[in-house]
């Protein structure tokens, strides 16, 4: 080993929640110069990993191997000895189940550092996150980690299923439901009762999760009849009857609901996270995208002549984040903007406003008529300088009414929003196939957007049965002027106003 050698860190990526990664782990993934990681590590990790590193798939799933074990081995020694810092990323923890334990030998092998950073396996949280304490006093006190499928090159088997079938402990066993019906057919073989609970967790702590139970005489069945398949945990023994009562997980209000974010993807961590929270499964399909606008000059100018403005006003956190990039990028700071007062359309906006310690003076809730006249009522507008940062294709009604009171109104584009097709043919094939849900719509482009993406002709059965969920009425219009009725307008035009009204129709079916 050479002073210029890197280091290699095996770390446990967790069962798939991303919130279960350690602090440790996301650590290692921040300062790594190759991000390595598998097919059961889940791609929001990867946002942790530095702009410059190199991200490599390396994933295995039913035999379908993107690189070989020996071919995995080998590229991390190749990265270590170029002096890299390698992240690998392996799913649940890497040393239960998880060849980190072969990975870590060719690595002292070949004389290059290594790390183990230990993740939270999925034999712990798939079960908690299905409502399964693997142990309880009042029915086992013990648990086997087992291996559902043996290395085939293996000689003799070391599956001791006579000592399975006696034992009380809670039983799992990973991999092993394409051998669901050899494990259960053995442990019955060998005397267990056949009344004995077994579940099965499949994508165990995502939105994606599905728990089958049965016992062992009628779990094949009804795994056969949930269509479940890989990967799963299969959990056998008397803990699983207490399911029943502590399922906790799949009782969220919007638990398996598949709902489509059409808001650009810089901008949808927000709606995903609550989403998610509440238990959704969430499918980005960004139908826009918010770029700079091609000619940043007029921006700039409007900045260079700050001094002229009595007013600057926000109509949206796009306005503000573009505004404030341009205004730091030419060398300035919030200190030229000393002598103006503030008005944002929006709570959203308005908080975004405050991140740079400015409180708006002004706060009409709606880009609706009234609700900008009444909210400028107080203020003498008339003769006043007001400077509107906003999109290229925004709405008229702001500018109009601020004239009609008398202010000097200068629009200038601090932000372009173009639509975005990338999703189109993964939108397509799932609502083809029914597998979604609902459809969220924040802005009267991701509506228009996402309607160009429909072949015209198909529209209207594409969307039959999908759930629309608007965040308030000027998107509900363009929705209806494009031919279809929102099922879901938010009372309060805001992603938490969006998410409640989501929840409230989910749950009491209105």
């Amino acid at each position: 080993m050479t002073a210029d050698t890197g280091i290699v860190y095996l770390i446990g990526a967790g069962p798939g929640d991303p919130g279960l990664l350690t602090i440790k782990a996301k650590e290692c993934i921040e300062t790594a110069d190759v991000v390595v990681y598998d097919y059961l590590a889940s791609p929001y990790l990867l946002e942790y990993a530095k702009k410059t590193a190199q991200l490599i798939y390396v994933g295995k799933k039913g035999g379908d191997h993107t690189l070989s074990q020996d071919g995995i081995n080998q590229l991390l020694v190749d990265h270590a000895r170029n002096g890299r810092t390698i992240a690998r990323l392996k799913g649940g923890d890497p040393f239960v189940f998880g060849r980190g334990g072969e990975e870590a030998q060719v690595l002292l092998s070949q004389g290059i550092s290594y790390e183990v950073v230990p993740g939270v396996t999925s034999a712990v949280a798939a079960p908690a996150y299905a409502g399964i304490p693997i142990t309880h006093r009042d029915h086992t006190s013990f648990v086997s980690f087992i291996t559902g499928h043996e290395n085939p090159d293996k000689k003799d088997s070391s599956m001791q299923w006579d000592v399975f079938a006696k034992s009380n402990a809670t039983l799992i066993f990973f991999m092993g439901v394409k051998n669901l019906p050899h494990i259960v057919q053995n442990l019955m073989d060998q005397g267990k009762a056949k009344d004995t609970p077994v579940a099965l967790v499949r994508w165990g702590t995502t939105t994606r999760q599905q728990t089958v139970t049965g016992t062992l005489e009628t779990i094949v069945a009804n795994v056969k009849a949930a269509k479940l398949k890989s990967p799963a945990i299969i959990v056998i023994g008397d803990v699983v009857s207490l399911r029943d009562e502590l399922a906790w997980f799949d009782r969220r209000p919007l638990f398996g609901k598949k709902i489509v974010i059409t808001r650009a993807r810089a901008q949808a961590s927000a709606l995903v996270t609550i989403l998610n929270r509440l238990g959704a499964h969430c499918i980005e399909i960004p139908t826009i995208k918010i770029d700079p606008p091609e000619d940043i000059a007029p921006l700039k100018q409007s900045i260079q002549e700050i001094h002229r403005y009595d007013w600057l006003v926000f109509t949206s956190v796009n306005g503000v984040k573009f505004f404030f990039e341009t205004l730091f990028d030419m060398g300035k700071d919030v200190r030229v903007l000393g002598h103006l007062k503030f008005a944002c359309i929006g709570p959203v906006t308005k908080e975004r406003l405050g991140d740079w310690g400015i409180v708006s003076d002004i706060l009409p809730e709606t880009y609706r008529a009234e609700s900008v006249v009444n909210a400028f009522s107080t203020v003498e507008i008339k003769g006043k300088s007001v400077l509107l940062p906003r999109a290229r294709e925004a709405r008229t009604i702001l500018p109009e009414e601020l004239t009609k009171m008398g202010a000097d109104v200068h629009e200038v584009i601090a932000y372009e929003t173009t639509p975005c097709s990338d999703g189109r043919d993964e939108l397509i094939q799932g609502l083809k196939s029914r597998d979604i849900d609902a459809v969220t719509f924040t802005s009267s482009s991701t509506v228009s957007n996402f309607v160009s993406l429909l072949p015209r002709e198909d529209a209207l059965s594409l969307m039959e049965g999908v759930v629309t969920a608007s965040i308030g009425p000027i998107t509900s219009d363009t929705a209806r002027s494009l031919g279809f009725e929102p099922d879901i307008e938010a009372e309060e035009y805001s992603i938490n106003g969006l998410v409640s009204a989501l929840t409230e129709y989910y749950t009491t079916g209105d």
